[in-house]
Parts: C-alpha cells; structure tokens; sequence
C-alpha cells in the first residue's frame, strides 16, 4: 500500500530524498564490507551513478516550500515539474557496458512462487513503495540470470553484471537509468564481528 503525502509534504521528502539517499548509502549494505563472491566487479557506489554536474535542487533552493499550503497549484506544479526532472535524470555515461558489483535494495517487478527475477534496485529502505521513487539514476533495474527464492521487498542484496544506461519505466514504482540482466544477485551478509 502506497502512502498518500500532500504537495507540499511530497515536494519537501523528494527534495529531502536524494541528499539523504547518498547520505544513507553510506548506511547501508556497502559499508560492512564485501561478502565473499565469485563476482570480479568492482562495488560501485550510489553517488558514482549520479553525474557530478547533475544538482535538481538547484532550481528550488530559494522557494520557501513552508510559504505554500498543500492545495496550491504552485506547490502541484512545482512536485509535477520535479517528478518530471527525476524521471529524466541523467546517468553517468562512464559506467555504461562496464561490469559492476552494487548492493541495495528489492523493489519486485515479479512475484511468483517460483521466486523474484526482475526487479528495482534502489539504495534506500522503502524507496519506491513507501516515499516517491528516487530520480531514474539512483534506480536500477535488475533482471536476475535465474529467479532467486525466498527474496522478499525491501531485502538486501548485491546485484553483479553489466552496468547498462537504459530507461524502464515501471507504472507504479518509478523509472529506472540503468539496468543490469543476466545478473548475479547474491544475499547481503554482513560481516560478523571478530
């Protein structure tokens, strides 16, 4: 089930989002280490998916978001405008064909008793189901070289393959800037302590 914000509250989380996304990444599944894999790629950071001249607050940084009500069109237009810059958000072109190991994430795209084999890989907790989707290059989506058993939403992972800039668009959960197929996806496991 899909939380329901007002304009306002919207606008002002997705603002809020992609600084705290890049923030959380720090967070989470990367930071307590590689798991032991067959997967050669290098881990990849969220923020190396952003291209470093990209900034979609630029253009709202001097509107006091607290000045506008819930039901003004401008604060309507304002998410609608946003929503759209996030959508087309711009990928980094560097990464594009290269082998890539990143953890995060499941948004299910499929569900079946046999398991999960496509789905969205985000670098929040609740990014897609429970707070607007995060811009199209912080998306990732991922279509599993077998379908994976037990894996539930909002699981961790590590995603393995080919890095690709490609745009999908899911009608509930949001659009992705990349996408990785035949990958390998493996359990986040944190290290244990010694």
């Amino acid at each position: 089930m899909r939380r329901v914000l007002f304009p306002r509250a919207r606008l002002a989380a997705a603002l809020l989002l992609v600084p705290l996304a890049v923030l959380l990444s720090a967070c989470g599944p990367g930071v307590a280490g590689p798991v032991q894999s067959t997967a050669a790629a290098p881990e990849l950071k969220w923020e190396e998916l952003i291209p470093k001249s990209w900034d979609p607050t630029r253009r709202y940084r001097n509107i006091s978001l607290e000045a506008l009500r819930d039901n003004d069109p401008r604060a309507i237009q304002m998410l609608d405008e946003m929503r759209a810059v996030w959508d087309n958000a711009p990928v980094n072109v560097a990464l594009d064909g290269k082998a890539a190991k990143l953890a995060g994430f499941v948004v299910p795209l499929d569900n079946t008793q046999e398991g999960i084999r496509e789905f969205l890989l985000v670098p929040y907790f609740g990014a897609c189901i429970h707070t607007p989707p995060p811009p199209a290059n912080q998306i990732v989506r991922v279509v599993a070289a077998s379908t994976v058993k037990g894996l539930h939403a909002m699981d961790t992972v590590y995603v393995s393959g080919t890095l690709k800039a490609a745009r999908y668009s899911s009608a509930d959960m949001g659009v992705s800037g990349y996408e990785i197929k035949s990958a390998a996806v493996e359990r986040f496991v944190p290290k244990q302590p010694q």
